[in-house]
């Protein structure tokens, strides 16, 4: 049977896909392209294709997931409006990187190593910080709201933000930094985004953290409010010039509308620390796929092909499963602690 195009077992493919990326992304504030657009080249699509398709899907999620947060309270509009001039600049100059790539036939392989190298080494880094639990930092008070309190400030954060250049923002979590930062993190993220065809979240959310110093779930809600700038912006640059193929981004988009509720619904749950390790281990799955793939390509082993598609696959199941697990469970706690009166 074929609809538009594709067999139906592809389109079921292409849900499921999009349910499991849709947890990612709404725990995580990323996990959209990064996993579908290596997914794509994998898979035999064109460069162009597979980085406009990816951006259009973060589109559609990170709409779906912002909402969440919104409604949990986890979103700095004035942080994520700041970013949105930086991030606009760099897509183009990430974009015309990969037309330029594209022409000389070397776009394919420099993204996915491109990947690997910023996947594997950020993704190490956060788990190693997560594990070791102390976060190299002091903590905030709560805000009133809640959202801000008992997190651990990164030592690199609090040398950030003793950095007093003019104009200073004030940010949720009595967070102060200066603005001309905060543009560099939002030029250097929509570089990637542009060319990686990536939100940007896998390096952005890390950097809200680590550089900025503002909370975890705020870093995530904040950095899906401006991916629906980020992804928007660049899934129009691509559609323009042919780059997105609507038969991949519908059913993935009708998968994703329920996992990015639930992964943004994760974070009231689980605690930082865990959404840290989470976090690193999804990005380190994501890089051992593309790797593989790479290997493949080089040797001229057909076969880790399939193998690279069935990590990245079996890595966005296990690390959602993990999270709707940890959910389940610190729901379960809750419940027996009000029951028993605790």
């Amino acid at each position: 049977m074929e609809i538009v195009g594709m067999s139906l077992t592809l389109i079921v493919l292409f849900v499921g896909f999009g349910l499991l990326i849709g947890i990612l992304f709404g725990f995580f504030g990323m996990g959209g392209s990064f996993l579908v657009t290596p997914a794509l080249l994998v898979m035999g699509y064109p460069s162009r294709v597979a980085v406009g398709s990816g951006l259009a899907f973060v589109f559609g999620t990170s709409v779906i997931a912002t909402l969440k947060h919104r409604d949990l309270g986890q979103v700095d509009y004035k942080l994520g409006v700041s970013m949105i001039v930086g991030t606009t600049l760099g897509i183009e100059v990430g974009k015309e990187l990969v037309l330029h790539l594209e022409s000389l036939g070397e776009a394919g392989r420099v993204i996915s190593v491109t990947y690997v190298v910023l996947l594997g080494g950020i993704g190490l880094f956060v788990t190693r910080e997560a594990l070791r639990g102390d976060g190299g930092g002091i903590d905030h008070d709560a805000d009133a709201d809640g959202t801000a309190g008992d997190h651990d400030v990164p030592a690199l954060a609090r040398t950030i933000q003793s950095i007093r250049l003019p104009p200073m923002l004030s940010l949720r979590g009595g967070v102060q930094v200066s603005l001309w930062l905060i543009l560099a993190v939002a030029f250097a993220t929509g570089l990637l985004s542009g060319f990686l065809g990536v939100g940007g979240g896998f390096i952005r959310m890390p950097a809200l953290f680590y550089l900025i110093g503002v909370p975890v779930p705020v870093a995530v809600g904040t950095d899906l409010f401006e991916i629906v700038f980020s992804g928007g912006i660049g899934s129009l640059l691509y559609a323009q010039s042919g780059g997105v193929d609507l038969s991949i981004v519908v059913p993935l988009l009708a998968g994703s509308a329920l996992g990015a509720r639930v992964g943004s619904a994760a974070t009231q749950l689980v605690d930082e620390e865990g959404i840290k390790i989470y976090f690193g281990l999804m990005l380190l799955g994501g890089a051992v796929a593309v790797a593989v793939r790479q290997i493949g390509d080089a040797y001229g082993m057909p076969v880790l092909d399939t193998v690279s598609f069935a990590l990245i696959i079996g890595s966005a199941l296990l690390v959602s499963g993990a999270v709707v697990y940890s959910s389940v469970r610190a729901l379960r706690r809750d419940r027996e602690a009000h029951s028993t009166g605790v």
